[in-house]
């Protein structure tokens, strides 16, 4: 209870700005495809009627948001199609400080993971680290932090929420309103916000990033 109250005190405070959209809803305009090789971003996203963007998943790879943020809010909506596989996979990058590195494709980053049954989870990308213990075992190809509640994710169809807070090197995460997750002394602890392709086709709209002071 204590641990949760502190949550509250230190994420509640900050003041923040009005919130930016960090898609305009129209066109891909402030974003980029880093893939190798290098792919027109037209190839892998196209705009949809409703005011958001549809992701193909291919190339492997991971769209950059233009900005670097430090303390700030971030909203992302994500939906997997009806009929998605059940292995299906992608993530919200944030902190990214680097190009690919992790097996010439994935940056110095943290990974807040969307994959099914497994949203909320945390990964230090390509040597980005944090000072919690992870939940995989040590050596792992892939380390993560395992998420802290029941999976609150929603039906195969229907959109998800993510709600991140990064603030002072800390980050905080929900998924459709429930704290799944929380590290501390992030390293990196700004950078570049994108979102990871793994193959897997998925859509996105309101992704909004509200500056803390």
């Amino acid at each position: 209870m204590h641990r949760f109250i502190l949550i509250l005190l230190t994420f509640g405070i900050a003041r923040a700005a009005a919130p930016v959209d960090l898609f305009n809803g129209k066109d891909l305009t402030g974003w980029e495809l880093v893939a190798n090789p290098a792919t027109d971003i037209a190839t892998a996203c196209h705009v949809t009627d409703g005011g958001g963007f549809a992701v193909s998943g291919k190339p492997v790879g991971y769209l950059l948001a233009a900005g670097s943020y430090e303390n700030y809010r971030l909203h992302v909506e994500y939906r997997w199609p009806a009929g998605a596989a059940r292995n299906s996979n992608s993530g919200v990058l944030v902190h990214i400080a680097s190009g690919p590195v992790d097996r010439n494709t994935w940056p110095v980053s943290l990974q807040i993971q969307t994959r099914i049954n497994r949203a909320g989870d945390l990964l230090p990308m390509a040597g980005a680290k944090f000072a919690e213990a992870l939940s995989s075992d040590p050596g792992a190809k892939t380390p993560q932090l395992d998420h802290l509640s029941l999976v609150s994710e929603k039906a195969l169809g229907e959109w998800n929420s993510i709600d991140v807070v990064c603030r002072g090197g800390t980050i905080q995460v929900s998924i459709n309103g429930v704290f799944q997750n929380r590290v501390t002394h992030c390293s990196p602890n700004a950078g570049r916000i994108g979102i990871q392709l793994e193959g897997f086709p998925f859509e996105l709209r309101n992704l909004r990033l509200t500056a803390l002071d």
